[in-house]
């Protein structure tokens, strides 16, 4: 049984993870939490301890840290006892993190794919160009490493896994839909970092498709859905992460992406872009100082994590898949709904953080209980994915299951 969870980020799913892991800290342990800003991560720790998010008495302790730094990483790993490594903090510093892991034994859990600064859109699938690189070092050494264990990627990859071994015989299409229908009451903002987030929308849009990748422009394909509680949404074929591992782990010709854009976000998103404020390149202004457009567009940006007082509205997020059962077409929808509010009141973070959050925390739990412990590398839907769900409806995430006969809880 492993226990000592350390988590990397400051930001608002790190705030997230904070709370879930004190809410469970009987399972888990002593706590930890590092970033380059200590006040970040201090002021995290005081939320949780005014919130009184601890299950039970114990330690919560807040770290400096320079993630890029594998040496600094191993020491706190190894000076605060970690057993698990909850890594939420920037996609840039994915690799080092699990280079430090690697070195001490510890359990590594990601929310995201890892990402080059200088580098957009690599060739597909993007796991094979950092992570996948790392798994036969990851078993010959025995360290569980789960990649990608948010919500998109991550639940959505266990609604894969579980439409693919429950409720068809062939699967023909994985379709992900992803819709926040809140509102931030700003004018413009992202709801995570706005660096990553450009960043999946400026390269190439990549989908699996007649088994074979296809390439597209962002926002060149849609559809519409009237989905359970946000109704009718339009989503745009978007490159993402689980696209890359689903595709090559099920046997199934079509997956895609889709997530929701309203028309306002579109057009500054478009205004942005071309004008070249999106480019990771530098550039050098009259007064001969080298910036880089897209930092200084994150820079005048909100913080995330200072959308959450005021948000409201749902998301809605989910799978759609489609196949055969028993000789019949077959469709299914599986998916959960969140509310931003009770997100806000529960943790102080807003909804996309939150769904972003719960899901490493249970993933921590399965880790620490022996059910998820692999001693390799896995993606999400090479696990099993009923353990995991089931977590997830009593952490606040429940998931529901729409097809021919009606529209009901998840249960095990």
């Amino acid at each position: 049984m492993k226990q000592n969870v350390l988590i990397i980020g400051g930001g608002g799913v790190a705030r997230v993870v904070a709370h879930k892991c004190a809410q469970h800290n009987d399972a888990l342990g002593k706590l930890s939490i590092a970033s380059r800003s200590v006040d970040k991560c201090e002021e995290i720790v005081a939320s949780v301890l005014e919130k009184g998010s601890m299950k039970v008495e114990g330690s919560f302790k807040a770290y400096a840290l320079n993630a890029l730094d594998v040496a600094a990483t191993v020491k706190l790993i190894q000076d605060t006892e970690s057993e698990i490594v909850i890594n939420v903090g920037s996609a840039f510093i994915n690799m080092s993190v699990l280079e430090a892991c690697i070195e001490t034994g510890a359990a590594y859990l990601d929310t995201a794919i890892h990402e080059e600064p200088e580098k957009i859109c690599e060739q597909p699938p993007w796991y094979a160009n950092y992570e996948w690189q790392r798994r036969e070092r990851c078993k010959d050494k025995g360290v569980t490493a789960i990649l990608g264990v948010g919500f998109d990627p991550g639940v959505v990859n266990a609604y894969a896994a579980l439409a693919y071994n429950d409720y068809f015989d062939t699967v023909s299409d994985i379709d992900i839909i992803d819709i926040n229908a809140g509102s931030h009451g700003k004018y413009f903002a992202t709801n995570f970092d706005p660096e990553i987030n450009f960043r999946e929308f400026t390269g190439r849009v990549y989908s699996w498709q007649d088994s074979q990748w296809q390439t597209n422009k962002m926002f060149e394909i849609s559809r519409t859905d009237d989905l359970p509680v946000v109704g009718k949404q339009t989503a745009y074929m978007t490159g993402h992460d689980e696209v890359h591992s689903i595709s090559q782990n099920l046997d199934v010709p079509n997956v895609r992406f889709w997530m929701g854009f309203g028309e306002h976000y579109i057009n500054v998103f478009t205004i942005l872009n071309n004008l070249g404020l999106l480019s990771e390149q530098p550039v050098t202004t009259a007064e001969g100082l080298e910036v880089v457009p897209l930092k200084v567009v994150k820079a005048v940006l909100p913080d995330p994590s200072s959308l959450a007082p005021e948000y409201t509205g749902k998301t809605c997020i989910g799978d759609v898949v489609k196949g055969i059962k028993d000789g019949k077409e077959k469709e299914v929808f599986i998916y959960n709904v969140s509310d931003h509010k009770d997100a806000y009141n529960e943790v102080g973070s807003q909804g996309i953080s939150y769904t972003a959050g719960v899901p490493p925390v249970a993933a921590a739990l399965l880790v620490a209980n022996g059910t998820w412990d692999t001693n390799e590398m896995r993606n999400v839907e090479q696990l099993d994915p009923k353990p995991f769900l089931g977590l997830l409806n009593d952490m606040g995430l429940p998931t529901r299951i729409k097809d021919e006969d009606g529209d009901r809880p998840f249960t095990l």
